[in-house]
């Protein structure tokens, strides 16, 4: 309401202004109401799965963009999430206090107004004293910048010097690009584990742990580092770049029992699950085995079964980077199969290795108490899913019995749909069992009964091809409902990448398909679906060629809606 409706915005262009502080807001309170550092992940799996894609490709467009063809395409990632963390950069460089003094000056200045971003901005401004036109740039810039960081000690001088260099890629139609103002919250972690105190002679620190990085190259040195510390860069997802850092397996393992931001703690199991799935990933293109993943999820068992840490937080140290991820990680000639194989090696080694570790926290999770939406209980429900999911991925049979019990002893639809989306990505009568059960229980509730059809979109079964084809069908599905389309083609599309982008190009025929016949009638969704297409160009050959042949085959339609007009002649000039 404050955010939103009081404040509205001057024109479209100034979209960001009310729905990128608006998300940030909301994260902001569901950060307080659970888990910070829980919310946190989240909100940044969320960006880089959605946003940072939409960066990299022929759809990337500044947060406060300068034109359209299409109003409805105006509601994107870029707008609503990176708005958020320019919102969030603010409130880093300011610090607590001068943001909520901008905050109230903003409201004081504009209740009832409609605003620009320019308003917004000059609030903090005259709060706070500092010149903000430098960051300015980031709501004019498209594109996710990259931080290369390389880390030097020296043992003589007693000095650590971080160098930074800032690699800004061009997007469509901003081929050069001025430096940013990023924000670099870091730490440094000494051998025994601990913070080390951040001095320096030479660079301006921002609350005691955050540097300024506003040019393409700089240094920042440190002075009193006896050892040579860890370092810990990005704290908190400080900015929404990338992060390049030449670091070991083992440093990675001592960030992930040591670094006192909760966030890095997990970035770090992230990026070495990420670097044992794509090292598989290699491996299985080269038509060799790899044995990689034991000394991870060795470390990872360390991690899952501390006691001091929150339930919700071990399950997000659970969860592995997803396919899309690493698909972005690997950046070109992208094999979703391959991934898909490398994704389920890891998490059957990480099953193997930790069966008595993730039997007893599935166990010890477990509650006979009634159901509470309260923070623990989340995180308990939370953790002994993530649990399960491993589990049933190893493949073993019992597990997958396991899983049934789950899902028919459960006592909340959490558990439920957990259970039923494990079970339908399996083969065999386990998995129809589940399903007709659900049906028979859900079938007169046509929201639940999405769930159903959402489980049976995204299995990653070479059968789901045919089964979504019967699926929109079915008479309980309508191409009328929105939720009904997003449910079957909307996640066919957007999660399920193995059979999406299967090699015959039959995933890509489906969902083009039906986004023709939705955009008849309802081209704001025909629009979002098409959107899974955005990254074809870094897929390898085959795929990428069948992709194109469906974008041309939707471009050629008599026809069709501006909205997926604007889209696909963007992806195919892109």
């Amino acid at each position: 309401n404050w955010t939103g409706n009081r404040i509205t915005c001057r024109d479209w262009f100034q979209l960001c202004l009310k729905e990128g502080l608006t998300v940030y807001r909301d994260q902001e309170f569901s950060g307080d109401e659970r888990s910070r550092s829980v919310q946190r992940i989240t909100d940044v799996r969320q960006l880089r799965t959605h946003q940072f894609p939409e960066d990299a490709g022929p759809l990337a467009h500044p947060v406060r963009p300068s034109s359209y063809i299409e109003i409805n395409n105006f509601y994107t990632a870029t707008v609503y999430e990176k708005g958020a963390e320019l919102v969030r950069m603010l409130a880093t460089i300011l610090g607590e206090k001068q943001f909520r003094a901008g905050m109230d000056l903003y409201f004081e200045r504009h209740d009832g107004d409609a605003a620009t971003v320019e308003d917004f901005i000059a609030c903090f401004a005259d709060v706070s004293g500092r010149d903000l036109s430098h960051f300015m740039t980031w709501y004019e810039q498209a594109g996710t910048p990259e931080l290369v960081c390389k880390l030097i000690h020296d043992k003589r001088s007693k000095t650590a010097t971080l160098n930074v260099e800032q690699v800004l890629p061009a997007t469509p139609g901003q081929a050069q690009k001025k430096p940013l103002q990023i924000p670099l919250r870091l730490g440094l972690i000494g051998p025994e584990g601990n913070d080390l105190e951040l001095e320096s002679d030479d660079c301006e620190m921002i609350h005691n742990d955050i540097v300024l990085v506003t040019k393409r190259s700089q240094s920042f040195r440190f002075k009193n580092i006896a050892e040579r510390p860890v370092p810990s860069l990005l704290r908190g997802f400080s900015s929404p770049v990338n992060l390049t850092l030449d670091i070991s397996d083992r440093d990675l393992e001592f960030l992930m029992a040591n670094d006192s931001d909760l966030f890095n703690r997990w970035q770090a199991a992230n990026t070495y699950a990420t670097r044992n799935i794509i090292h598989i990933v290699d491996a299985l293109k080269n038509g060799k085995r790899s044995s990689r993943g034991v000394s991870y999820a060795r470390a990872l068992g360390a991690s899952i079964t501390d006691e001091a840490l929150e339930p919700a937080y071990r399950a997000e140290l659970l969860k592995l980077p997803s396919q899309a991820d690493i698909a972005r990680e690997i950046g070109r000639g992208v094999d979703p199969g391959l991934i898909y194989r490398a994704h389920r090696q890891l998490s059957k080694v990480i099953a193997r290795t930790l069966t008595a570790e993730l039997k007893k926290l599935y166990r010890t999770m477990s509650s006979t108490a009634p159901f509470a939406a309260d923070a623990d209980s989340v995180g308990r429900r939370a953790l002994r899913n993530a649990v399960l999911t491993q589990l049933v991925t190893s493949g073993q049979s019992n597990n997958i019995e396991l899983a049934l019990r789950h899902f028919d002893n459960a006592r909340n639809m959490t558990d439920e749909a957990h259970a039923l989306y494990l079970l339908a990505a399996t083969s065999g009568a386990a998995r129809d069992k589940a399903l007709d059960r659900f049906y028979k229980r859900w079938k007169h509730d046509h929201l639940v009964i999405d769930t159903w059809f959402t489980a049976q979109a995204i299995a990653p079964l070479p059968l789901t091809i045919k089964r979504v084809k019967q699926l929109v069908e079915h008479p309980l599905f309508s191409i009328t409902t929105p939720n009904k389309v997003r449910a079957v083609v909307g996640n066919f599309a957007t999660l399920n990448p193995v059979q999406f982008n299967r090699t015959d190009g039959a995933g890509y025929a489906f969902v083009t398909e039906q986004l023709l016949a939705v955009d008849r009638f309802n081209p704001q969704i025909s629009a979002r679906i098409i959107g899974a297409f955005r990254s074809w160009r870094s897929l390898e050959p085959t795929r990428s060629r069948q992709a194109k042949k469906a974008l041309t085959k939707v471009a050629s339609t008599p026809n069709i809606s501006k909205d997926i007009y604007e889209m696909v002649t963007r992806m195919l000039d892109g």
